[in-house]
């Protein structure tokens, strides 16, 4: 899943951090080699809690379509529109699910915030109730967090029950 790239750079940005510690020895800090060691391993800290955000919501994403009972896979009938970002940077994309069965049914729907290098940013599941036969039901998928940069919405899942 595009979720291990984030982790990888995570990875990566801690190794330099590990890096940077290590070639500035027993600085005490003032220096220039401390700032730069403070600095990369405060980069390190903040990319390991946010590859740590991103698994969580992608665990919990996961756990939500697995308690739905009897669904069919729909991602081919669900699409997401171009993302925007509302109060606080938190970005919010609409979500369309068409019924093309000949009764009611509900949508279960994993959205993928990405960055524009398609690194996973955030996801959240939406849940579109009871749209009617041949009928399009929308939502709104918003992210859990403020995320920056050009931010683009994918489907990762969606379910028919």
């Amino acid at each position: 899943m595009a979720a291990g790239c984030g982790t990888r750079r995570a990875a990566g940005t801690a190794l330099m951090a590990a890096l940077a510690v290590a070639v500035t020895g027993c600085s005490d800090g003032n220096s220039p080699s401390g700032q730069a060691s403070k600095a990369a391993s405060a980069a390190s800290s903040l990319a390991s809690r946010a590859s740590g955000t991103v698994a969580s919501a992608t665990a919990e994403a996961r756990r939500k379509l697995d308690q739905v009972k009897g669904g069919v896979d729909a991602k081919k009938d669900v699409s997401v529109g171009k993302v925007t970002t509302g109060k606080g940077n938190v970005p919010t994309a609409e979500v369309s699910a068409k019924n093309t069965t000949g009764e009611k049914k509900s949508f279960t729907v994993q959205v993928n915030f990405r960055d524009a290098k398609g690194d996973l940013q955030d996801t959240v599941i939406v849940n579109i109730d009871d749209v009617a036969a041949g009928a399009t039901g929308r939502a709104t998928a918003r992210s859990h967090r403020e995320l920056s940069g050009d931010i683009r919405a994918d489907v990762g899942a969606a379910l028919r029950h």
